[in-house]
């Protein structure tokens, strides 16, 4: 074969390649390039991004039922949320990128029943996770672990060890109902922050210094506010709601040269809690609920800053101001 078969072949094989490599057809087998982590860090019981400070300023994103992120991410940046809370790991690489794109990061759950190390290991790396949660409320279900809350606190020690060995860049923390106990706080010291999910009518901040009194470990509000229906008037009274979240976050703000922050419950009224899906009903069923205001009662379809519509609530303003 002559110098020049040989210069076109080698030539059309470049080509090939180039085409190849560039290819965004959705058969494309192409392996994403690794994400640069951003790396958190811990000093003086406050988060640190990168170096830089970082203050929670949350939402609780539930994301089973009615959501689209693409639409919903909007309305958060409008609130000045910078992060979320989900309760279920994000596979969607999309959906992740969609919250780095826009400065919200992720307070990530992990299953700890399942292949968590697995999932941790994939998406450690991406640069929307601020860091790993374990368990949620899992203190008022001793049911779920034979009886025994020593048996869950043996669980939530082990995974977060195994999560650290994995992911030295991200902390792991746990929601846990109300102050944590001694026995808990003594049996998993692998646990680097402790969210409280903490129902006491409009104010938390004895709640922050109960747990301040007892540890000196990291913590933040990992669930706090209002729902907006009164079961008192049998009727929604958003006007409360506002009242009694502007009175949470307003105290739990002023702690924060103690706490790390705390992500409010929650985005979007969800109607799948409390009975038929297709409709908004009052009711349903959340452990230590006595001291919702202003009825003592959790309404569980009706806690969002917006309606299942995207409708803004009154609260949507409270939440606004003060995380600006």
């Amino acid at each position: 074969m002559s110098t020049k078969s040989y210069y076109l072949l080698y030539s059309m094989l470049i080509l090939f390649i180039c085409c190849s490599s560039s290819s965004n057809e959705p058969g494309d087998t192409t392996q994403p390039q690794p994400n640069t982590p951003s790396v958190v860090t811990i000093s003086q019981k406050k988060l640190f991004v990168d170096g830089n400070s970082y203050y929670i300023k949350g939402i609780c994103y539930g994301r089973n039922g009615f959501f689209d992120y693409q639409n919903d991410i909007p309305l958060m940046q409008e609130a000045n949320i910078n992060t979320i809370r989900v309760y279920a790991p994000i596979s969607n690489r999309a959906e992740l990128d969609a919250f780095q794109n826009a400065g919200i990061k992720i307070i990530m759950q992990v299953d700890y029943n399942g292949n968590y190390e697995d999932y941790v290991s994939t998406f450690m790396t991406h640069p929307a996770i601020l860091m790993w949660e374990v368990g949620n409320e899992n203190n008022y279900h001793p049911d779920w672990f034979g009886g025994s809350l020593n048996n869950w606190y043996r669980t939530l020690e082990d995974v977060a060890k195994k999560i650290k060995a994995i992911d030295t860049n991200h902390p792991v923390a746990t929601a846990h109902g109300e102050v944590p106990s001694a026995l808990a706080l003594n049996s998993c010291p692998s646990v680097d922050i402790w969210g409280m999910n903490l129902y006491r009518w409009d104010d938390d901040v004895p709640a922050i210094e109960e747990f301040l009194a007892i540890s000196d470990k990291p913590m933040y509000v990992s669930e706090a506010g209002a729902d907006s229906y009164d079961n008192r008037e049998s009727a929604e009274r958003e006007d409360l709601q506002a009242v009694a979240t502007q009175k949470i976050l307003s105290g739990i703000l002023s702690k924060s040269d103690v706490c790390m922050g705390v992500t409010l419950f929650s985005f979007a009224d969800e109607w799948w809690k409390a009975g038929n899906p297709s409709q908004q009903d009052t009711g349903g069923s959340a452990p230590n609920s006595i001291g919702v205001p202003y009825d003592s009662t959790a309404n569980e379809e009706y806690w969002g800053i917006v309606k299942r519509d995207r409708t803004k609530k009154q609260v949507f303003t409270v939440v606004q101001e003060l995380f600006n």
